[in-house]
């Protein structure tokens, strides 16, 4: 009876898991699966709307030869620089995203008002409100532009570098406007830690340093992880990217291929990132056990 019992209540588990999963499994079904099906079926196709209808020629891999090959300037003149542009925003989305989180996690007068300040900017600043404040040239530190700090960076680094570098201080204010999901997460990540594991650290004598690195990086992994993962996607959609502007475009087979090429480099990114974090979550793992 009792493994009838136990037999039940998993089952039971299993099925309301299922139903809490069910919209999201539908709602991809009809309207992302076909649509993602359909635009991989048309990189190898040439697709043109009549008024009588859709007419659909094969080609191959024609598009891809053209973009990889014969028109590569898009992805090595204009995607690359970005993917460098994005590889130095990841960390300083997060750097600051966990140190506002640790900071909003203290008790203080008003920490309510300060959570809802630094997550506004996510609600008002679409991709529009964004371009329109970059072209203006808003964004940018005004210490940058008195020392003449970008004229340095120019001198010193490489062309290669020199611009992603110079385009992160130009909107740096507009960077970490877009770290409000980041800290949110971190500051759920941070209080799930229990207050006794502090209590216990400075009882035995630690400083503020040790308990960071030992006890709140730790604990805070997974939500690191997380936060990468989302923030990488988010990067991917910025405003400034330029391979957005070319994939909406009448040409659909052209622009379907570009977009899974683009896809593709993202999963290698996130797979890069998955790598390097294994390697670095290791030491912690092994001083746990």
């Amino acid at each position: 009876m009792t493994g009838k019992r136990r037999w039940k209540a998993s089952t039971v588990r299993k099925l309301e898991g299922s139903i809490f999963i069910a919209p999201w499994i539908i709602g991809f079904l009809l309207f992302m699966a076909f649509p993602l099906g359909y635009s991989f079926y048309m990189s190898f196709h040439q697709v043109r709307i009549l008024a009588t209808g859709i007419e659909i020629k094969p080609r191959g891999l024609e598009y891809y030869r053209f973009i990889l090959l014969e028109n590569a300037s898009l992805l090595y003149d204009q995607l690359f620089p970005f993917l460098r542009q994005a590889l130095l925003m990841l960390p300083v989305i997060l750097v600051f995203s966990l140190l506002v989180a640790i900071m909003l996690n203290q008790k203080f007068r008003g920490r309510a008002a300060f959570r809802s300040i630094f997550f506004l900017p996510v609600i008002f600043t679409t991709g529009q409100v964004v371009q329109e404040f970059m072209s203006q040239g808003e964004g940018g530190l005004q210490f940058i532009q008195q020392y003449n700090i970008m004229s340095l960076v120019s001198q010193n680094l490489s062309s290669a570098w020199t611009k992603p570098i110079v385009d992160i201080m130009g909107s740096f204010v507009l960077i970490l406007w877009y770290s409000g999901v980041q800290i949110l997460i971190f500051l759920a990540g941070r209080q799930t830690i229990g207050n006794s594991v502090y209590e216990a650290a400075r009882i035995d004598g630690a400083t503020p340093w040790d308990v960071f690195w030992k006890i709140t990086l730790p604990g805070m992994l997974p939500f690191i992880l997380l936060n990468m993962i989302y923030t990488t996607v988010d990067l991917f959609t910025f405003p400034t990217n330029p391979v957005l502007s070319q994939v909406n475009t009448t040409n659909y087979g052209l622009s379907s291929a570009l977009a899974w090429i683009y896809f593709a480099i993202i999963f290698i990114f996130l797979a890069m990132i998955f790598f390097i974090f294994s390697k670095i979550q290791k030491p912690y793992k092994s001083t746990t056990r």
